[in-house]
C-alpha cells in the first residue's frame, strides 16, 4: 500500500510505503490524516492504523520546479499511453524528429507511440509519412508533476492533490 504525504501547508511532498509512513508517524515525525479502514497493522507493541495520507509535523518546502525532467514514463504518462500518431494504447516512445536527423530527447520532440506506428515511421518525419500527430507535444506542467510516485493517485487523495494541480 502506499501513503501520501503532506508538508505542514497541506501541499502534497510524495508518495512512500505505508512502512515508511508507519515509521514517521511512530517517531512522531508525521501525524495520520487518513486512514484505511479495517486494515490495521498489527506489530508487537500493538495495532496501528494503516496510513493513507499522513501530515508532516515540520514544515517541508515543496519543490517548485519549472523545468520537469525528460523521462520515458513522463512521456508515456503525459499522453497517457496513447500513440501520437494513430491513438492506440502506447508502450514506446518516438522521436519525432529523429534523433539521426537532430533530434533531442525534449517534451517537444518525444511522443507516446505503438510499436506498430514506431516501426512503420523507421527513420523519417511525420510530415514524410504523410502522418499527422493527434496533439502539439509540450512540456507537461502543474505541481502534480512535481509529486514523486503520483502516477497512480488512490481515489481518497483526490481532495489533497486537487490543491496541488
Amino acid at each position: 500500500m502506499r501513503t501520501l504525504v503532506l508538508n505542514a501547508g497541506y501541499e502534497p511532498l510524495a508518495v512512500v510505503s505505508f512502512k515508511r509512513a508507519l515509521l514517521l508517524v511512530m517517531n512522531q515525525k508525521a501525524t495520520v490524516i487518513l486512514r484505511e479502514e479495517g486494515n490495521p497493522v498489527c506489530a508487537a507493541s500493538g495495532n496501528w492504523d494503516r496510513p493513507s495520507v499522513i501530515l508532516l509535523t515540520r514544515y517541508v518546502r515543496a519543490p517548485r520546479s519549472h523545468h520537469v525532467p525528460v523521462s520515458r514514463r513522463g512521456v508515456l504518462r503525459r499522453d497517457d499511453h496513447r500513440c501520437a500518431y494513430c491513438g492506440r494504447s502506447a508502450a514506446t516512445i518516438d522521436h519525432v524528429l529523429p534523433r539521426s536527423r537532430g533530434g533531442r530527447d525534449t517534451w517537444e520532440n518525444l511522443v507516446a507511440c505503438c510499436l506498430r506506428c514506431n516501426n512503420t515511421k523507421s527513420d523519417r518525419t511525420p510530415a514524410e509519412m504523410g502522418w499527422e500527430l493527434r496533439f502539439t507535444p509540450k512540456m507537461p506542467n502543474g505541481r502534480s508533476w512535481a509529486v514523486r510516485g503520483v502516477e497512480r493517485p488512490l481515489p481518497q487523495w483526490s481532495e489533497y492533490l486537487a490543491t496541488a494541480a
